[in-house]
């Protein structure tokens, strides 16, 4: 039977429902039944055509939960198990990172590989069922996949998605110690885990900067102490505010996830002298900050660190964070609203107007 899927045709053009054939599978490879996809900051992007040699038509959807429905094996999965038909599975999007370039062999950086694909991103329709907007979504060989844990709602685990695992990657680049004071810029699907994940490694004090306000509400649900309105506050009341939880210091980190030139420019008037600053949010280009590197930066005596998308063992580590803490961190409550395939054009409006901090799909559902 022919597989229907949701078809990126260009920027800016409405979504298309259009069939595809069964794949072949390889020796190695699975076929999914998606369960849940997402609809995400990324895919609004994709949409605006602000991220570059996107091969347009696409599938979009790069985090997916989803049921094997045929595996050609045996297949070990990297949690050491081996795959079989009615798993729950779950998979990292990168895939073809070949491990032999300078950035995988040399500097480490595998998510700086020029051989890298994403699902949902970089690969055409053409191509196959490389999307979650899709009934079926086709796992190549060698795809980095997992169980997911019979503890774990597969609602827990989309509503974190694509931000709790990159959320996971900027907390190790922001190195948060016992009784850190944080900030975290921004309140949408990144932001909101890197706060739930800050207060998991031991910040006391948890700062969030976004809007709008029922974002922030969720914000304080998933463990901030206090939130700022960014669309209510001037930059200098904010200030204040965050001068005033933190001993007049500032934070000792403060973590971007908003995509917003300005907030750079904020974040390095409020961190702490010798504090840390980790750049997650800016995966497109926004536009420009003014930055003074006598005043904001050497004086300060501030390390900046970017941090790019994600690597497979953020992936298995995500994984385990929602086993341990799902039961009491409202992961779920990211993923606000759920979509059939054919109401993704009114998914990517809400996602885009901000109206949810994340769309879900479901591929199942009927409108």
């Amino acid at each position: 039977m022919p597989i229907v899927a949701a078809v990126m045709p260009a920027p800016y053009e409405p979504i298309e429902l259009r069939e595809f054939p069964e794949p072949d599978i390889e020796p190695g490879g699975m076929l999914l039944k998606t369960m849940y996809s997402e609809v995400c900051g990324t895919d609004v992007h994709l949409w605006h055509g602000r991220l570059a040699g996107v091969p347009y038509p696409i599938i979009p959807g790069h985090v997916s939960v989803g049921t094997v429905a045929k595996a050609r094996g045996p297949i070990t999965l990297a949690d050491g198990q081996q795959a079989k038909e009615g798993d729950r599975l779950v998979f990292f999007d990168v895939h073809r990172t070949c491990g032999r370039c300078h950035a995988c062999a040399v500097t480490g950086t595998p998510t700086k590989c020029v051989h890298r694909k994403v699902y949902g991103i970089t690969d055409a329709a053409a191509d196959g069922l490389f999307g979650g907007w899709s009934e079926a979504i086709y796992l190549e060989p060698g795809v980095v996949a997992a169980v997911l844990p019979d503890k774990v709602r597969a609602e827990d685990y989309i509503g974190g998605g694509c931000g709790l695992i990159t959320a996971v990657h900027a907390i190790d680049r922001a190195a948060i110690r016992l009784a850190d004071r944080v900030l975290v810029q921004g309140t949408g699907a990144v932001g909101l885990s890197v706060v739930a994940l800050a207060r998991l490694s031991g910040a006391s004090t948890i700062i969030a900067t976004g809007a709008p306000a029922d974002r922030l509400d969720l914000a304080r649900r998933m463990g901030a102490d206090l939130t700022l309105d960014i669309t209510r506050t001037t930059p200098d009341e904010r200030r204040d505010l965050v001068m005033g939880v933190t001993g007049g210091r500032g934070p000792d980190i403060i973590i971007e996830a908003s995509g917003s030139p300005k907030a750079v420019e904020e974040a390095l008037t409020l961190v702490r002298d010798g504090g840390r600053y980790v750049i997650a949010g800016h995966y497109t280009n926004a536009g420009d900050s003014t930055i003074n590197a006598h005043e904001h930066i050497n004086r300060k005596h501030v390390e900046i660190r970017g941090c790019w998308g994600s690597e497979a063992g953020h992936f298995i580590r995500s994984i385990a964070i929602l086993e341990q803490h799902a039961h009491h961190v409202p992961w779920r409550a990211i993923g606000a609203k759920v979509y059939p395939l054919n109401r993704l054009n009114e998914a990517l409006a809400d996602a885009e107007a901000m109206r949810l901090p994340k769309a879900l799909v479901n591929p199942r559902l009927r409108a």
